[in-house]
């Protein structure tokens, strides 16, 4: 066997004249990327002087933390444990009603937004831009209004994560449908079935596995999100959490935090049991 033939300094010269760019970007090219790569640090040094952040803050901020963690070990879940426990379930609670609500509106929104079923440009559009708008509303900016309006407790903190759910899973639930297979509906047609039939026999049994999936996954998504609710008033075990740092009882603080983890893990490995026998591995 023989090597690769070498390659002499004329053949060399001939490509790189041939494809300049294969060699080395031209001047103008790498005068833009400095001259990007400048403006991209000054504007970093720019965002850190507007925030003030300075080695002495953060470690100033670091020793701060570490106080704290010193504090909360071993964790303990103090006299006042029936009310964790109820403000965990509570946070649970909202989580599954919010999320299930979501399901129930987002359902008829996923397919009025999906193109293979509304096929009207305009239509199709106006709705998709419709969910944009209302997932750039985080959950805590509805739990607020929420509060306002229907006062303290679970109640609020239920519908801001329907609120906020809604156009989520609508988006998603629309970009499944889209991605069915249009055969089964052809089917359905070429027997006589009308557009409700279609939709029902030949398009909703392809997607409602990857609905449900999707339902599960926001839904342990939530439990994460409505501990954090409480902080403003919606109840759960945001709420027990807020209390408790007020008034710096941080070993039951890391007994709550600790406890979040543990149930979000295992309604992850109970969802994630369903969703493998809903779509397989």
């Amino acid at each position: 066997m023989t090597g690769p033939a070498a390659i002499g300094a004329h053949e060399i010269a001939a490509l790189r004249a041939r494809m300049p760019r294969a060699f080395a970007p031209p001047p103008g090219v790498r005068a833009a990327r400095i001259i990007g790569g400048l403006a991209a640090l000054s504007w970093l040094l720019a965002l850190l002087w507007w925030f003030d952040i300075t080695p002495m803050r953060l470690w100033g901020g670091i020793a701060g933390l570490s106080r704290i963690i010193v504090l909360m070990i071993p964790p303990s879940p103090g006299e006042q444990w029936q009310d964790i426990l109820r403000g965990l379930a509570e946070s649970v609670a909202m989580a599954f009603l919010g999320t299930f609500a979501a399901v129930v509106v987002a359902l008829p929104l996923g397919f009025l937004g999906a193109r293979n079923v509304v096929v009207n440009a305009l239509a199709h559009f106006s709705v998709r831009r419709v969910f944009d708008t209302l997932r750039g509303m985080d959950q805590l900016i509805w739990a607020l209004a929420f509060v306002r309006a229907v006062g303290l407790g679970p109640l609020a903190g239920v519908l801001a994560i329907m609120a906020a759910e809604i156009a989520v899973l609508a988006k998603v639930f629309a970009e499944a449908i889209e991605n069915a297979d249009p055969r089964e509906g052809e089917a359905i047609t070429a027997v006589g079935g009308n557009r409700l039939l279609r939709i029902r026999f030949g398009l909703l049994p392809q997607v409602l596995p990857v609905l449900v999936a999707q339902f599960l996954y926001q839904f342990e998504s939530n439990i994460r999100s409505a501990s954090i609710l409480g902080v403003v008033g919606a109840g759960g075990i945001g709420l027990q959490i807020a209390e408790r740092i007020k008034v710096r009882y941080w070993d039951q603080v890391l007994f709550i935090i600790l406890l979040i983890l543990v149930t979000v893990a295992l309604i992850d490995a109970v969802s994630a049991r369903i969703r493998r026998r809903l779509i397989g591995p």
